[in-house]
C-alpha cells in the first residue's frame, strides 16, 4: 500500500488559509434530561491541519462532530465551515454544504453493498459534479492511492475491515472537502492494519489541504495528531495541561 498520497491534487496556500478550515466559538450542548455536556468550546483548525479530540466515553465526543458536520444543533455559539456559519442554514443549505465541503469517515464505513467500490468512492463526487467520468476517474485514482487499485468493480462483501475502512477514506477525500470528519476511523482495526489507515489518512489531510478533526479513544490514534485536545465539560483543553 502506498505511504503517501503525493499524486493527489494539493491545494494551494491561498484556499488551504480560508476555504479549508473549521471555526468554532463558544458551543455548548445540552441532552434530554438537561444533562450538560459542554459549553464555551472553542476550536479553530487549519487547512492541511488534524486535530484529535479525546475524553471518556459520555462525554460528547461524538455529539460534537455531528454538530460540527450539520447534522445535530448546539444550543448555543457558532460553527463555520470554510467561513460559511452553519446556524442561518435551512436543513437543504445544510445538506448542500455538507455534500460540497465535508467528507465524513463514519466509524461503521456505511459502504453501500449494492454499489461497487468504485461507485462508493465516486457518490459524493457524482453529487456535486455532473462529470460522471470525472468522478469514476477520481474514484479509482484513490483507490489506487490507499492501495486498493484494480478493485474499482468489486463489493464491499469482498473487503476486510481494513479495506473497508481505506474505502471510506477514499470516499470522504473524493470530492476535495474543506473539512474531514472521523469518528473512531480504527475502532474495529487490529492494530497493523490502524497504524497503515492513519498514516494514510493524515498523509491525505496533509497533502490535501482540508481541515481534519477525528474523536477517538485510541492514543495511538491521536498520536497522528498534530494536535490533542481533550473533551471536558467545560469546553477543549490541550492534551498537556
Amino acid at each position: 500500500m502506498p505511504n503517501d498520497l503525493a499524486p493527489l491534487p494539493i491545494r494551494d496556500a491561498a484556499t488551504r488559509a480560508t476555504d479549508a478550515r473549521l471555526v468554532v466559538r463558544g458551543l455548548a450542548k445540552t441532552v434530554p434530561g438537561g444533562r450538560e455536556l459542554f459549553s464555551g468550546l472553542d476550536l479553530a483548525v487549519a487547512g492541511g491541519e488534524l486535530v484529535a479530540i479525546v475524553g471518556e466515553s459520555g462525554t460528547g465526543k461524538s455529539t460534537l462532530l455531528n454538530i460540527l458536520a450539520g447534522l445535530d444543533e448546539a444550543d448555543n455559539g457558532v460553527v463555520e465551515v470554510g467561513g460559511t456559519a452553519l446556524g442561518p442554514l435551512d436543513e437543504t443549505a445544510r445538506t448542500t454544504l455538507r455534500r460540497e465541503r465535508i467528507g465524513f469517515v463514519f466509524q461503521a464505513f456505511h459502504i453501500l453493498p449494492y454499489l461497487t467500490l468504485g461507485q462508493n468512492v465516486a457518490l459524493p463526487l457524482a453529487l456535486v459534479s455532473p462529470d460522471a467520468a470525472r468522478a469514476t476517474s477520481e474514484a479509482e485514482r484513490l483507490l489506487h492511492a490507499v492501495g486498493l487499485g484494480g478493485r474499482a468493480g468489486d463489493y464491499a462483501r469482498d473487503l476486510s475491515g481494513g479495506e473497508l475502512q481505506r474505502v471510506a477514506i477514499a470516499r470522504a477525500l473524493v470530492h476535495r472537502p474543506a473539512l474531514i470528519l472521523a469518528d473512531e476511523p480504527t475502532g474495529n482495526l487490529d492494530p497493523d492494519t490502524a497504524a497503515r489507515v492513519l498514516e494514510l489518512f493524515a498523509s491525505a489531510v496533509r497533502e490535501g489541504g482540508a481541515a481534519a478533526v477525528i474523536v477517538t479513544h485510541s492514543p495511538a490514534t491521536a498520536a497522528v495528531a498534530d494536535r490533542v485536545l481533550t473533551l471536558t465539560a467545560t469546553g477543549l483543553k490541550a492534551s498537556d495541561d
